[in-house]
């Protein structure tokens, strides 16, 4: 059974940087798409960025240049580097996988995406 488990969060101040990983087990991790999605308090959840198992990627505008998204295929590790946080940014934050078998196509829509991890805190503040 796979699972993924994410890391990192915690307390930021703003201008600060944070580095979030996913930990997947159980499963070929070449064969997912990865995403990573937020949920802000009262908020619905929102792509935040993707990555195909070649490691092209795609950002939401809100976090496009302050945010990286990157995957180690051997260390079967998704990351999320961010940047130049804002308070904005305060949401718990979950890594996602889509079994696409080395699919090329990125995906930005939580109902794409079949499995998740439990998601980690961050919150920017001063």
């Amino acid at each position: 059974q796979v699972s993924l488990v994410e890391s990192g969060g915690g307390l930021v101040q703003p201008g600060g940087s944070l580095r979030l990983s996913c930990a997947v087990s159980g499963g070929n991790f070449r064969r997912y798409a990865m995403g990573w999605f937020r949920q802000g308090p009262g908020k619905e959840r929102e792509f935040v960025a993707a990555i195909t198992w070649l490691g092209s990627t795609k950002y939401a505008d809100s976090v496009n240049g302050r945010f990286t998204i990157s995957r180690d295929n051997d260390k079967n590790t998704l990351t999320l580097e961010m940047s130049s946080l804002e308070p904005e940014d305060t949401a718990v934050y979950s890594c996602a996988a889509r079994e696409t078998y080395y699919s090329g196509n990125l995906y930005s829509e939580p109902g794409h995406y079949q499995l998740w991890g439990q998601g980690t805190q961050v919150t920017v503040s001063s």
